[in-house]
């Protein structure tokens, strides 16, 4: 596999970047097999109740997995959350 850069970026230059110019090949993609073995890790704080938009199918779907959809809504969001905050970085 050939490097796309010379040296190892700083994050502030990996920020700067457009996204299409980010090497991205060597990060496995979050296929169906990470999801599959991902661990849900359900918080034990308060909640707060929030009106938001998402789409119909990703609803539907969680609503299909059966009671608790809200709660596995809420793990994947935090999942997210804690892999970005530990990073440092912001998603995007």
């Amino acid at each position: 596999m050939k490097k796309r850069y010379q040296r190892e970026l700083t994050i502030e230059e990996l920020a700067a970047m457009p996204d299409e110019d980010i090497d991205y090949s060597d990060i496995p993609e979050a296929d169906s097999r990470f999801w599959k073995n991902a661990k849900v890790h359900v918080p034990d704080r308060p909640k707060m109740p929030l009106n938001v938009r998402l789409d119909a199918d990703v609803v539907e779907w969680f609503r299909a997995q059966g009671r608790g959809y809200q709660t596995r809504m809420n793990a994947v969001l935090r999942s997210f959350y804690e892999a970005h905050r530990r990073d440092g970085g912001a998603a995007r």
